[in-house]
């Protein structure tokens, strides 16, 4: 599909890309760029890297496709930085997990070359270089965001990125993408969050004695908190309706409780149930 893949700050996405493009076959070179020299040198010595730069802008001359892979917050400075450098006709995209803020910025940068919003569904609690995998896209979702003036033709290369590298693509307003990840990934988070910040209020030694429910339920909170303060940052009023939806949901198992109600209980957790059971998360 590409001649050249420029992948920015390749931490655990990143690198999982940077190896996917290359085992795949999808891009003929692929060459990296991270802030840091150390991880500079990691890249250096993979064989899914072809050649790594000591700045950004040398990292994306002559790209058809650059991937901008730092945290949210950085993800618009980076390209303000390289969009003199990027070559006309190029395809620049994300994997940022807000949208909204970052895809209308991008556009006010403006030149001869089209940002197109992406956020693939796809992670884990471990960051970093060193647990990158080529795998980690396959049968995930994938959002791709466009404005309503952004070239289609640009658009459906974005979503054939994605499809290619074995991920269930979604196009979407980056609005509505938003609303819908504050439901489904940041609320989730800021939950497993909330019970182990309230967890550290009671007896330290109770930690010891958690089974799996405890495992399953917190893992997510250990994510990076600074990658996640910027999300809560950049999502604030998304995020905010989706913890006023679960305050109330709460409060009705709240009221149930305490009236006795437990048919409502009942309800309650079967609803539930089948939520959980329904989910085609791999």
């Amino acid at each position: 599909m590409f001649q050249q893949a420029t992948i920015l700050a390749p931490g655990l996405l990143g690198a999982s890309l940077l190896m996917a493009l290359k085992e795949r076959g999808l891009a003929k070179k692929t060459v990296a760029w991270a802030r840091r020299a150390e991880t500079r040198l990691q890249c250096q010595e993979q064989p899914w890297c072809d050649a790594v730069f000591p700045t950004a802008n040398e990292a994306v001359r002559g790209s058809d496709l650059i991937v901008l892979c730092p945290p949210v917050e950085y993800i618009v400075p980076m390209l303000q930085d390289i969009a003199p450098d990027i070559a006309p006709g190029a395809l620049v995209t994300d994997v940022g997990s807000t949208k909204s803020l970052i895809c209308r910025q991008a556009r006010a940068i403006g030149g001869d070359w089209t940002f197109v919003g992406s956020h693939p569904m796809t992670g884990s609690e471990k960051t970093g270089l060193e647990n990158g995998c080529p795998d980690l896209f396959p049968g995930r979702a994938c959002f791709v965001t466009p404005l309503t003036d952004t070239p289609e033709n640009m658009v459906e290369k974005a979503v054939r990125l994605w499809r290619e590298l074995g991920m269930e693509v979604a196009t979407t307003s980056p609005e509505k993408h938003d609303e819908i990840v504050a439901h489904i990934s940041h609320l989730p988070h800021l939950l497993a969050s909330t019970l182990c910040s309230y967890l550290t209020t009671q007896d330290e030694n109770w930690r010891n004695y958690g089974g799996g429910g405890l495992r399953d339920t917190t893992r997510v909170a250990s994510g990076d908190p600074g990658m996640w303060k910027a999300i809560a940052m950049h999502n604030k009023e998304e995020i905010i309706r989706s913890l006023d939806g679960f305050d109330r949901e709460l409060q009705r198992l709240r009221s149930a409780l305490h009236n006795d109600q437990f048919f409502e209980v009942l309800n309650f957790l079967e609803r539930a149930k089948d939520y959980r059971d329904r989910l085609r998360i791999k």
